[in-house]
């Protein structure tokens, strides 16, 4: 077989096994939109199906047939990107039995409905023995993959953030924790305080608006859709990247807000190269990459003042005139609230959610605390962090669905989204000049298409240290973002 025969059954291979993955993402997006309540058994048993087929096709044995008569000297920098994760799937799926695949697969498909049920009762004990199955599953998972990473979490962590490791991530997340706790210190100190919009908001003008101001940021619905969910995610890429929302009666920035961050995340996923759809070349660079898409697209541009005095005639215009002005509006869309629910959370608090789930969730994997003491643990951690006291499971340990699903290893990248957005905001206001003039109006192709050229058409073609390196001259650094933090919340506090 000659090299061009190799890397092009290679390549077909790839993209069936990437069109089964999506498969597999159109099913989780029906049991969290869509599926009917009964239908929780036959979708754990369809996936569990899926899964079979997918490690088989990760392992199949002709990849290494394949590599081996692959020259990558002649491969383009798509090619060196698809044999490579290609060699890194083959690893994981000789070291991963299918039948811990499978059991997974299924587990977390189970678990989900569980988690929901669970949090809407409150009722963590209920969750918490498939939480531990999980979590067992997830180190014997660790433990095959184990190849000289520091802890079993880093491996973990690894498929979200390549090259990341827990101790680096905790050094980089320790000095934004500094910044952060300086800033709320300040804020706490002022002594003024900003109020909540007022009243209570219709769920169906909430998705109207929401829908709008998803046009606005450049989401094209005829490539997606926009649905509701216990919890907003972003699924998809290409043609079909969708989306979901929640409504809250009382909050309506829960609804637009959350709308803008999940744009964020498939706008990117929109505007990905066609020509490497399905393949691992047409991935994501990471998932902190993907979430300073989402971040950037939710703080630095959707609750900027520029921004705020566009959508404010239109919030009144779907809501009615709630005794609101320019500043008040801005100044609620941004207040800032320990609150319980980190999707809620003001930009200040934010990434305390973040760090605290970082390290509960590193402690479950290593081994340092066990599911059943999981409750507890958090609520002790969040009184010391927010001052306050959990008032139930809802509002504490089963508000986010991460953990029933195993995705352990992907809280940081919040964060680490965060201060890539930083760092891309900075750079943005400087090449943009009229970004906020654009911003003011509702126009956001400017912005949009600086993302585009800068992080979206690379793909997976860089690293993400490269990507922001790149686009700003600079390496990732906590700084820009907790300047930015401090400028805007400086301002809206007084000091």
């Amino acid at each position: 077989m000659t090299h061009d025969q190799a890397y092009a059954a290679l390549h077909a291979h790839l993209k069936t096994t990437g069109a089964l993955e999506q498969v597999a993402g159109v099913l989780n997006w029906d049991q969290e939109t869509m599926m009917p309540e009964k239908g929780d058994p036959q979708r754990t048993e369809q996936m569990g199906a899926l899964e079979q087929v997918l490690h088989a096709r990760r392992g199949d044995v002709q990849i290494g047939d394949w590599l081996a008569e692959i020259v990558e000297a002649k491969l383009d920098a798509a090619g060196r990107v698809n044999v490579a994760e290609a060699r890194k799937s083959l690893h994981r799926a000789q070291r991963v039995t299918a039948d811990l695949a499978e059991t997974l697969a299924r587990k977390t498909a189970a678990a989900m409905g569980i988690w929901a049920k669970a949090r809407a009762a409150s009722d963590y004990a209920a969750f918490a023995p498939y939480l531990a199955e999980i979590i067992s599953l997830k180190r014997q998972e660790a433990e095959a993959r184990h190849d000289g990473e520091a802890e079993l979490y880093d491996v973990l962590l690894g498929d979200y953030e390549p090259g990341q490791t827990g101790t680096g991530i905790a050094e980089i997340l320790g000095r934004l924790r500094e910044g952060l706790v300086e800033l709320r210190g300040k804020i706490s100190a002022s002594s003024i305080r900003h109020a909540a919009v007022p009243g209570r908001y219709d769920e169906a003008e909430q998705m109207a608006l929401g829908r709008e101001i998803a046009s606005i940021f450049k989401y094209d619905f005829e490539a997606g859709r926009l649905d509701k969910s216990v919890h907003p995610f972003s699924s998809g890429s290409n043609g079909d990247a969708r989306i979901t929302t929640r409504v809250n009666p009382d909050n309506p920035f829960d609804c637009l807000y959350s709308t803008i961050h999940e744009v964020g995340h498939a706008v990117y996923e929109q505007r990905m190269p066609i020509e490497h759809m399905m393949t691992p070349a047409g991935y994501y660079a990471s998932m902190g990459i993907h979430e300073s898409q989402s971040r950037m697209f939710e703080n630095q541009l959707g609750r900027s003042r520029a921004f705020c005095s566009h959508l404010f005639p239109k919030f009144t215009a779907a809501f009615g005139d709630r005794g609101l002005t320019d500043d008040s509006f801005y100044a609620a869309v941004n207040r800032v609230d320990a609150g319980f629910i980190r999707t809620e959370s003001d930009e200040v608090h934010y990434n305390l959610h973040v760090l605290m789930r970082f390290d509960l969730e590193r402690a479950l994997m290593n081994g340092d605390l066990a599911a059943t003491d999981l409750e507890a643990a958090w609520n002790e951690r969040f009184e010391a962090d927010f001052g306050a006291k959990v008032s139930d499971a809802t509002q504490g340990v089963l508000q986010d669905v991460h953990w029933s699903v195993g995705l352990f290893g992907y809280f940081p990248t919040y964060s680490l989204g965060n201060i890539y957005a930083g760092c891309l905001f900075e750079k943005m206001q400087a090449t943009l000049p009229d970004l906020n003039t654009q911003l003011s109006q509702g126009e956001l192709v400017g912005p949009v298409d600086w993302l585009t050229d800068n992080i979206h058409r690379h793909a997976r073609m860089l690293t993400p240290t490269e990507l922001i390196t790149q686009a700003t001259g600079q390496a990732p650094d906590e700084r820009p973002l907790l300047g930015y933090l401090n400028a805007k919340f400086g301002e809206l506090y007084g000091f």
